[in-house]
């Protein structure tokens, strides 16, 4: 049993009563703090004279013109307004008059920025007027405008929020490096992310100015960069004032933007790349340029600015959290949240027009578990059966295609799938794709019916689609090839032998005996002339013209004379032969065939040689070699209309009779080459050429001036051959066209 003590309950109710009228003192607070928040009612634009004016009422009157800035392409404005929310209902507002495209409104955590997207640069002001914001865009061509316009609008900067009372600070380390397809990256480690940043181009040169900062004695120096390989050639960085100032000097065509993260600065130059012939002009991104610049903002307010930005749907998982300080200017906006996804490990999938960012983990996780479910959902799917009717490929050869069998000449080369119909077809030794390559599902069934040559396929709908696109588009006519070959064989030869021969008797000479018979001298020929009558054959100098060819049928003309005294006791008898030949032969011979597009075709004509074979302890056996003129060839039509060739010709014949047996002697081409439709290319040559020069003489006499003529012979000849292979492919007309 509970006692009650009067006293102490008494206590509780008035504690109980103090904790409620505080928490709604609080809540009054708080809501009397929201109420007094600053909110921009409406947005409005006019053509007033020369210039155009945007209207921003709030609820509250702005201490203070908002920061502002203005980038030059694209042409744009920004506004921020910290402290102040978007009430109007509007994130878009389209104007299109004038140089003022279109506004947007911006908010994210504790500031709203105002957008202006405008068709050309021009000058600008901004004045307060009680609860009215004013934003005067002016013509650039006029004087106004020019007195007008603010000193800070034709020098974008990004302001980080750094007051006129901030502290100088060091910058830590400035360094370069190669970026992917030669982006030079100026590196910038700063004191930390307040400090301001101004970058402008000047002449050739790109001005980068950090606010309000000081650079170390170790860092004020010139960096030589163009070993990089970029646009970037110098970096030099010196102290000016209260700034630290660095000129970056590119060469050639170049492009630029900057981003910040955290401390770190990034400049990144860019060549241009103005190729016709490429697909992709530039870098990757393609997005409208956006600057971003927040200080420690949420990331998914920071992925809610890009939503509005876009006019992407985005959806962000419950585990993206954290924080960024991001300073982004002139950068596309797909770069930008790539930029923003790599920062927290993020990334995006996209479907349509919309975007869900998760940790990368979540999403490999996601992508697994989808895959899963559709595996499994592929094992319940019922199957269904279709019928395909082939016309040009082999049904047999087509279903080993889609078990992942390769086939050869029609037979299944992997085993336990054997292929039905035999050998044969269109496509007959013809692999569509790899071994191993399975286009059936693991329930899927082919079966070819070789009579009718069709193919019967069980298979998951969604797979039997695919199968049947597939078969449409291999199931065509094979175009055809004819390939003519032109081997040329020239052999031409000249040659000169001019000789001599000389003999005489005079009584009572005797210039030696053989037998007992007087003789005289034979030098070079294979007789020996007698001295005792009065003929050539009595030769004392034997050397006559020499055969040029190897026929001994072969005989040089002669033309002689005898001198001799009235009673035949003296006589001399001389004989002059020469010969002088010219030979010219040609031997064309010309194989041509058909084949397939991809086909391998042979073709040969010749004979085969029999020879003894030594066979181990079985003695001797008969084997043969050819002596053949054959064309190998493969061809591939392309899609332009040439045919590449894969050609080996050779053109052989029989060779001397040696104790091992016949030699063949061997002409032989093997290459790969690319011919057009109809066109003729020689594809190989061999040229030989042999000069001989033949001289014999009586050694003394044949060198003597004048008459050593009469004591030697002389031979000159010149053979030359040659052989030249041509080749012409032909693609034949479709079968099937209408002509």
């Amino acid at each position: 049993m509970i006692k009650e003590y009067p006293a102490v309950n008494r206590g509780v109710r008035r504690m109980r009563w103090l904790l409620g009228f505080t928490f709604a003192y609080v809540g009054l607070l708080a809501s009397g703090m929201a109420l007094a928040q600053p909110a921009i009612r409406a947005i409005t634009a006019s053509v007033a004279g020369d210039a155009e004016v945007v209207r921003i009422e709030t609820t509250e009157p702005l201490s203070v013109a908002p920061a502002s800035f203005a980038i030059q392409t694209p042409p744009r404005v920004s506004l921020d307004l910290p402290a102040v929310r978007n009430a109007s209902g509007q994130s878009v507002i389209e104007v299109n008059q004038g140089v003022l495209r279109a506004l947007r409104v911006l908010e994210a955590a504790d500031r709203t920025r105002i957008v202006l997207n405008l068709n050309r640069s021009v000058p600008y002001e901004t004045r307060v007027q009680g609860t009215t914001l004013l934003l005067t865009l002016r013509s650039a061509d006029t004087p106004a405008s020019v007195a007008a316009a603010r000193s800070d609008n034709s020098l974008p900067t990004f302001d980080a929020g750094g007051g006129a009372g901030a502290a100088a600070a060091a910058l830590r380390d400035i360094d370069f490096r190669r970026g992917d397809e030669g982006t030079g990256r100026v590196i910038v480690e700063l004191a930390n992310p307040q400090t301001s940043v101004d970058i402008r181009p000047q002449g050739r040169s790109l001005i980068v100015e950090f606010l309000r900062t000081s650079l170390p004695e170790g860092l004020r120096r010139r960096l030589d960069v163009a070993d990089f390989g970029t646009p970037v050639r110098t970096i030099t960085a010196t102290q000016a004032g209260e700034r630290v100032r660095l000129v970056v000097e590119p060469t050639g065509e170049w492009e630029h933007s900057a981003y910040q993260s955290d401390n770190r600065f990034v400049l990144e130059v860019r060549p241009v790349k103005a190729d016709p012939n490429k697909l992709v002009q530039g870098p990757k991104y393609t997005g409208e340029k956006l600057s971003l610049n927040f200080q420690n903002i949420d990331v998914r307010s920071l992925l809610q600015v890009i939503a509005d930005f876009t006019n992407f749907n985005i959806i962000t998982s419950d585990s993206v959290q954290g924080n960024l300080t991001l300073r982004l200017k002139d950068v596309p906006w797909d770069q930008a949240l790539d930029i923003i996804l790599d920062a927290k490990g993020l990334g995006m999938t996209k479907t349509g027009n919309v975007i869900r960012v998760a940790p990368k983990k979540e999403l490999a996780e996601d992508a697994k578990n989808a895959l899963e479910q559709q595996a499994l959902a592929s094992r319940l799917v019922p199957l269904r059966s279709e019928s395909f009717q082939l016309n040009y490929a082999k049904a047999a050869d087509v279903a080993a295609q889609l078990r992942g069998v390769e086939t050869v000449d029609g037979q299944a080369q992997s085993p336990g799938a054997a292929t039905a119909g035999g050998a044969g077809g269109a496509n007959q030794g013809q692999t569509l794709f790899s071994s191993g390559t399975r286009i059936l599902s693991e329930r899927g069934v082919a079966v070819p019916e070789p009579r009718t040559n069709r193919l019967f396929v069980m298979d998951v709908p969604e797979r039997l689609e695919k199968i049947a696109e597939l078969i449409r588009l291999l199931d065509i006519p094979v175009r055809q090839v004819m390939i003519e070959a032109r081997i040329v064989e020239a052999d031409e030869g000249v040659g000169k032998s001019l000789g001599v021969r000389f003999g005489g008797i005079i009584n009572g000479a005797s210039l030696g005996s053989i037998n007992g018979r007087r003789v005289g001298v034979s030098i070079g020929g294979s007789r020996s002339y007698g001295l005792a009558t009065p003929s050539i054959n009595g030769a004392m100098v034997n050397l006559p013209a020499q055969s040029l060819t190897q026929s001994a049928s072969t005989a040089p003309g002669a033309i002689g004379a005898t001198i001799f005294s009235p009673n035949l006791s003296r006589m001399l008898s001389l004989e002059i032969t020469a010969l002088e030949a010219d030979r010219r032969a040609r031997v064309i011979s010309s194989p041509r065939l058909i084949t397939s597009d991809l086909k391998k075709a042979v073709i040969e004509q010749g004979e085969e040689i029999p020879y003894q074979a030594a066979s181990g302890n079985q003695g001797t056996n008969i084997q043969f070699k050819k002596a053949v003129l054959k064309l190998d060839v493969t061809p591939q039509i392309t899609p332009n209309g040439s045919v590449v060739l894969d050609v080996e010709i050779s053109k052989d014949s029989r060779g001397d009779i040696l104790p091992g047996g016949v030699a063949i002697n061997t002409n032989k081409v093997q290459t790969k080459v690319l011919v057009e439709n109809g066109g003729t290319v020689a594809i190989g040559g061999i040229f030989r050429s042999e000069e001989t020069a033949d001289l014999q003489k009586i050694p003394g006499l044949g060198d003597l001036p004048g008459i050593g003529g009469l004591f030697r012979s002389k031979r000159n000849s010149l053979d030359r051959k040659e052989l030249i292979v041509f080749l012409t492919p032909r693609i034949l007309p479709d079968i099937n066209s209408s002509n």
